[in-house]
């Protein structure tokens, strides 16, 4: 077997798939290990033609599934009937909360890639400049000069669906042409222009090929399905499965292990360098060690911060370069599960085609200068949601037999329209993640413990979020408005980030800007990790950039005999 590799990467998600194309395709003899199941695209996508009665109970989370994947259930939408087995057994992954927290994981080939939500958009210098500004944790080693050509890089190879605004604190990209709005959007569109100068609405900015194709297996456009995370047989929206692990593939330079749990990173005090990783193969529980001149941990924010800690030396007693006590803490979200709802009799002479999975966003429009500063909260929110036309159902119980019911049932019903706010979290020390080593895994390591909550900032901000909501609903025009503040947990958003933080030095932070471990200039952490703060936009493009970025520089570094 062989052991010694140009490169080593950990996890297949969004950042790890990136990582290997990009290390592969420069020439690196690049292992890509997985923790999880061999999962091949279109291949092992069970259940991507099933049809709601196809289960016996429909397509919904079951009790039955709530005793296995309890946690994983609380969105109330990942662990349907259709798409449970991309999610993991609670009882088999167990892990501690001191505080609720929601983790969504996806242990397989490909990761949470098959199963995101897809909303694609940039961080902007209102993100990157927002602690320095605020005063708030550290400041991030770049701005969004640095990040803006692999943006652009990324969307180009992906394909995002969507409009340019013109707007400074919601930066344009390289896009295709957008999904059309419904009428009911369209009529939203037009009032918030109307009546606001602060604010617009838009399509969502969506990895979803809505023109041409793109690299990959057979990549092409959307059908408008909307069983996406299912897996899709189009390729039409981006996956690890689908686009960066085929190219990482036919370059030959990859060797892919799945069923290969990292717990460690190995140091060598007298280079300062890393020399390989640790693994535990997951069938066998037998133990390899693998050696590399360049490590790119790409497991996700958790799995990822949880393998530095356990990465401990003389060097390194608290975690591998862990000298600043920030690992494990600063860990964020995005705050969501606060908005607004309506309804209209209008339109009833309208109808959509197709399923768009694809909602409206109104950007970021508070603390953005002048008279959009607030006093009660610091940073902003956006806005997802959309319009729809019910179904026949609420007519049943009053309807008879025959031809009247025949009639009712193709009818549609009345339009409706949402609004969800989605915020920033900042930057908390104390909201953080340890390891238990009292309470081990079946693999015999320990297991994470979370105990991190919103705070103040947060709170005010939904009131805001909620009460903005109602105002632009009701301005439109819209009846029975109805604002709401749920249940919310920090990991509901499924965007955990922040716990190895990106900084100037080593005191301060864990990673420098190229997201290299300060004292451990070959180990490299691209994904959710490193975030210094949240923003409050859907982060994965910007995983997607710094993986590129990170891997083009690790590269140079390496001709250059630096690493």
């Amino acid at each position: 077997m062989e052991t010694q590799y140009d490169a080593i990467v950990v996890g297949t998600g969004v950042s790890g798939g990136w990582a290997a194309k990009e290390l592969c395709e420069k020439g690196l003899k690049t292992l890509v290990l997985e923790r999880g199941r061999m999962v091949k695209h279109i291949e092992d996508y069970p259940t991507i033609n099933d049809d709601p009665w196809d289960y016996k109970t429909g397509d919904v989370i079951t009790n039955e599934t709530k005793k296995v994947q309890g946690k994983q259930s609380r969105t109330r939408y990942t662990t349907t009937e259709s798409r449970k087995h991309f999610f993991v057994n609670d009882l088999e992954h167990p892990y501690n909360e001191s505080q609720r927290f929601d983790w969504m994981r996806g242990y397989h080939v490909g990761g949470r890639s098959l199963t995101w939500g897809r909303q694609s958009y940039r961080l902007t210098d209102f993100d990157f400049e927002a602690n320095l500004k605020d005063g708030i944790a550290v400041d991030w080693p770049i701005r969004y000069k640095d990040l803006a050509p692999w943006y652009d890089y990324v969307e180009g190879y992906i394909g995002v669906s969507g409009q340019n605004v013109g707007l400074p604190q919601f930066p344009d990209g390289n896009y295709l042409k957008p999904m059309e709005l419904n009428c009911v959007e369209d009529h939203l569109q037009g009032s918030i222009s109307e009546k606001y100068n602060d604010r617009l609405l838009t399509i969502g900015r969506t990895a979803i090929i809505t023109e041409g194709t793109k690299p990959g297996l057979g990549r092409s456009t959307c059908q408008y399905r909307s069983r996406c995370m299912r897996g899709c047989p189009f390729g039409a929206y981006f996956s690890s499965n689908s686009s960066t692990l085929p190219a990482a593939e036919k370059t030959g330079n990859m060797t892919l292990r799945p069923n290969s749990i990292v717990n460690e990173v190995i140091y060598d005090a007298d280079q300062k360098r890393a020399t390989g990783v640790r693994v535990i193969d997951t069938e066998t529980k037998e133990v390899y060690e693998f050696k590399a001149k360049v490590i790119f941990l790409c497991a996700s924010t958790v799995p990822s911060t949880s393998i530095l800690m356990q990465s401990k030396s003389d060097a390194f007693p608290n975690g591998m370069g862990n000298v600043s006590d920030q690992l494990g803490r600063n860990i964020m979200d995005h705050h969501l599960g606060v908005g607004a709802s309506a309804s209209t009799d209008d339109f009833k002479d309208k109808y959509y085609f197709g399923r768009r999975n694809n909602g409206i966003y109104i950007p970021r429009f508070r603390n953005i200068g002048g008279d959009t500063n607030r006093k009660d909260f610091l940073r902003g929110y956006g806005y997802q949601g959309g319009g729809s036309r019910g179904g026949w159902t609420s007519k049943v119980a009053e309807m008879g037999y025959g031809a009247q019911f025949k009639e009712e049932v193709l009818k549609p019903g009345s339009w409706s329209i949402g609004l969800g706010g989605f915020g920033e979290v900042l930057p908390y020390e104390d909201n953080r993640m340890t390891l238990n080593y009292e309470k081990l895994d079946k693999w015999g390591l320990p297991t994470v413990t979370f105990d991190a909550s919103i705070k103040e900032n947060e709170l005010n901000m939904r009131k805001d979020m909620q009460q903005q909501a109602v105002e632009m609903l009701e301005n439109a025009g819209f009846k029975n408005v109805r604002g709401y503040d749920g249940e919310y947990a920090l990991g509901l958003g499924i965007h955990e980030m922040g716990t190895a933080r990106m900084g100037h030095d080593s005191k301060t932070s864990v990673l420098n800007k190229y997201n290299q471990i300060h004292d451990v200039p070959n180990v490299f952490v691209t994904d959710g990790s490193g975030m210094t703060s949240a923003s409050n936009v859907n982060p994965s493009l910007t995983y997607m950039a710094l993986s590129a970025r990170a891997a083009n520089h690790a590269v140079e570094e390496l001709k250059k005999m630096n690493l």
